[in-house]
């Protein structure tokens, strides 16, 4: 049996989770969450406890136990909690800005970029070289925050770009080094 899939799922005060036509609603302060139920399994409430249960042995069956209590996990957490990412812009003259829906960004082009907003992602520029991606779905923060990091990807040689927070970047010794 999934060491991670027979792990109940605490539900908190004020998150309510319910499960109708083969879909995962998961509804609390920070938002509504909703998740395909995957083939081979099914939610058993008990109190504020939600079970992932598998319906039978199959392999498909086995292999979505797991994923579906770890999705189910994060849904419950992001309603909740709530995610975020931070992203770090370096270089000379980079810097991101906020107007209205959309964040701007100076990333060494010749133009500036312009980043909408997707649904459900708020994004915080913190002294226009720190960016802050928040939001209730895991997936969204952390898919917004990859496109984020490639408009500009760091530079091995200057590590300039827009880069995570704890990303390390190895910088590549420049042609002098050679001698």
């Amino acid at each position: 049996m999934s060491r991670i899939g027979k792990l109940p799922v605490v539900v908190p005060a004020g998150v309510t989770v319910s499960t109708a036509n083969n879909e995962i609603k998961v509804k609390g302060p920070k938002g509504e969450l909703v998740q395909g139920l995957a083939t081979g399994v099914k939610l058993v409430q008990e109190g504020n406890h939600v079970n992932v249960v598998r319906q039978d042995d199959e392999r498909q069956s086995r292999s979505n136990h797991g994923l579906t209590r770890a999705l189910l996990n994060n849904m419950v957490t992001g309603v909740t909690k709530g995610y975020e990412r931070k992203l770090l812009i370096t270089g000379v003259g980079f810097k991101g800005e906020i107007k209205g829906k959309t964040l701007v960004l100076a990333l060494g082009y010749s133009h500036p970029v312009e980043f909408p907003f997707p649904k459900g992602v708020t994004i915080e520029v913190d002294k226009s070289t720190t960016l802050i991606v928040k939001g209730a779905d895991r997936q969204v923060v952390g898919e917004t925050a990859a496109k984020l990091r490639a408009l500009r990807s760091p530079d091995s040689y200057k590590g300039k770009g827009v880069r995570f927070e704890n990303e390390h970047v190895r910088l590549k010794a420049g042609k002098t080094a050679k001698k």
